[in-house]
């Protein structure tokens, strides 16, 4: 008799792991559907794919995190938000008592603030570059 019910509880449990395990899949399979689809559409210049590129992170919330000003014109401190985000680091070093997810989040918050930055900069580059015209640089033999 108690086998029975022994074998009944693992089968319930098998079954309800595997219905947790499919639907699992699924949301994954969805998601991942979902965000190459927006890269598809839009590439990077899509206002979702580049307010949600590290981490789901948008500029506003690694910016709060970090405790820093939203970059201005594009132009971040890049000297500030390194500062900040040593001295974050450090306090959340898990060896020390601090939290690993709070140190990853500091962490992807800085790469966030650095992306905008660059991405900021090759799009002020280009556009010098177009009102400056082309201008290779040539090396003839002599």
């Amino acid at each position: 008799m108690a086998h029975r019910f022994i074998t009944q509880a693992v089968v319930v449990g098998a079954r309800v792991f595997g219905r947790a395990f499919a639907e699992a899949y699924r949301q994954a399979s969805a998601s991942s559907k979902y965000s190459r689809a927006a890269m598809d559409s839009g590439g990077s210049s899509s206002s979702h794919s580049n307010n949600l590129v590290s981490s789901g992170l948008t500029l506003d919330e690694a910016c709060q995190i970090l405790n820093v000003r939203s970059p201005q014109g594009g132009k971040a401190d890049m000297e500030e938000v390194m500062e900040r985000f040593k001295r974050l680091y450090d306090v959340n070093d898990p060896t020390k008592g601090g939290s690993f997810y709070l140190q990853s989040k500091i962490l992807r918050a800085r790469e966030r603030i650095e992306l905008e930055a660059k991405q900021t900069q090759e799009t002020l580059d280009r556009k010098a570059e177009i009102e400056q015209g082309w201008n290779p640089k040539v090396y003839k033999d002599q």
